[in-house]
């Protein structure tokens, strides 16, 4: 009798300890897919989406050790809030409305994108607004709280934050940089041939601008002009000797997707001349992974990671106005970084468990990626999403493992021969007793992770030059290091 994927993924396959991931068995879904409900080590989530229905998702820094999300619920009538102490609570805690939009008049439109932001000791929520007789008439407001969680009351409407034309404006972000604030935000600008271009100024407070904006984008590629011509929603992110600035571009079906600006954190951010446009997209619709139009980021930290949060809708085809479609979900993933200290986007990595990177302990500088279906095992992986990988029951019952590719997630790590490749699933006994592994505490150090093929007690997956191969380590120390892996 032939192997049947769904009714092994329904009975579980037990996780073993190791690396300091999730212990238990993964909770499976009726369609057969792993759906984790646990929080990944560090803290990070593992639930995607993590809330359904909220777009232009904003999760603030932990603050007083709590996290806070706010985005536009799809009545686009109210500014929410929620926190909790980790991220993956954010998934159950209650949310509270802060601020309703009047019946009628000024403000009494369409409510978008609000942020939350923490400065000099108050709560600040900036939101674009309509109008109710011209919900389209979007302008840039900001609300004040002087107390100490965002969720309780308190909130005064300040007004709008005012800029150099009366026009179309909206996706208002502040940082803070060499101590001076900073205003970031999308517009309209009159004269120019754009929906919205980028631009930043100096803040004189957090109600009101203190320079002459300066223009840093404007969507001209084509990668940016599909179906509108559109730069919003940037986000800020200072590392490593540079100020990243994300953005999102073209319509927002799944056509929407993210650039890149980056400028020398040296530099005067306020000369156009500064911020250089990465030519290609840096996170786009990924078919293989179901996950289309992602864009409106924001970031946040565990730890020492960095995380990044955004939008994303589960299915391309959308009947109507894509605007008025519900279901773009907040979700989040780790990001990571090349070797050359920018960002490492990868793809929207869809619904499952931790995502997981495996290092080999011989070689802890270098990742297990696969390159043409074959697993290797390189430095500087550029192409993140290759050496991205999902722990998930195995195809031998209770006790095995299989190890899914993120980008790929209908293909597995299977032996084939001498050769360690990641191949569709086949629905045949021959491919399961290939594709299932036992998953051990390392041979050379027991937070790492080892990983025995489930048909050979004496064989696991080990580097070899370059390459993953099937090794019998005996009792070799050298040997037994190269079968040992780092999760991180």
């Amino acid at each position: 009798m032939s192997l049947d994927r769904r009714s092994l993924f329904r009975a579980g396959g037990a996780l073993a300890v190791a690396g300091g991931l999730t212990a238990s068995a993964s909770a499976v879904s009726a369609q057969g897919e792993p759906e984790a409900a646990a929080a990944a080590p560090g803290g990070l989530p593992t639930r995607n989406p993590l809330v359904e229905q909220r777009a232009d998702p904003f999760i603030t820094r932990p603050v007083n050790g709590m996290y806070y999300l706010t985005g536009s619920v799809p009545e686009y009538d109210r500014v929410v809030i929620r926190g909790a102490a980790t991220l993956d609570g954010l998934a159950d805690a209650r949310e509270r409305t802060i601020w309703r939009r009047p019946s009628s008049g000024k403000m009494g439109g369409y409510i978008w994108a609000p942020e939350l932001h923490r400065i000099d000791g108050k709560w600040y929520v900036y939101f674009a607004a309509g109008d109710s007789d011209d919900p389209f008439r979007i302008r840039t407001y900001v609300l004040e709280s002087a107390k100490d969680d965002p969720r309780e009351g308190g909130w005064e409407l300040k007004g709008q934050v005012v800029t150099a034309w009366e026009t179309f404006t909206l996706d208002a972000t502040t940082f803070s940089h060499r101590g001076k604030r900073y205003f970031l935000w999308a517009q309209h600008e009159p004269g120019i041939d754009t929906n919205t271009n980028l631009y930043i100024a100096e803040m004189a407070s957090p109600l009101a601008l203190k320079t002459t904006p300066v223009r840093i984008a404007t969507p001209t590629l084509d990668w940016e002009v599909q179906g509108f011509r559109v730069n919003e929603g940037a986000a800020v992110l200072i590392r490593n000797g540079r100020v990243f600035v994300t953005f999102s571009a073209s319509a927002t079906d799944a056509r929407y997707c993210m650039g890149l600006l980056t400028a020398d954190e040296n530099a005067n951010l306020l000369d156009a001349r500064s911020w250089t446009k990465t030519p290609t997209p840096v996170f786009t619709t990924n078919d293989a992974t179901r996950q289309y139009g992602p864009g409106h980021n924001s970031f946040t930290t565990v730890g020492d990671r960095d995380v990044l949060v955004y939008h994303a809708r589960d299915y391309r085809a959308i009947t109507g106005d894509p605007l008025f479609d519900p279901n773009r979900h907040t979700r989040v993933q780790e990001l990571r970084w090349n070797a050359d200290g920018t960002p490492s986007f990868g793809v929207p990595v869809g619904k499952g468990g931790p995502v997981v990177r495996l290092s080999p302990a011989d070689a802890p500088a270098l990742f297990v990626r696969h390159f043409e279906y074959k697993l290797r095992v390189d430095g500087n992986v550029r192409d993140l999403a290759d050496s991205q990988f999902r722990f998930v029951p195995g195809f031998l019952g209770a006790g095995t493992v299989a190890v899914q590719s993120v980008n790929f997630p209908d293909r597995y790590a299977r032996v084939d021969g001498g050769v360690v490749r990641v191949d569709p699933f086949e629905d045949t006994d021959a491919y399961g007793r290939a594709a299932s592994f036992v998953r051990a505490p390392g041979l050379t150090d027991r937070d790492g992770v080892s990983l025995r093929l489930a048909a050979d007690q004496d064989a696991y997956l080990a580097h070899d030059t370059g390459r993953l191969a099937v090794s019998k380590p005996g009792g070799d120390r050298r040997a037994r290091e190269r079968a040992t892996f780092r999760v991180s």
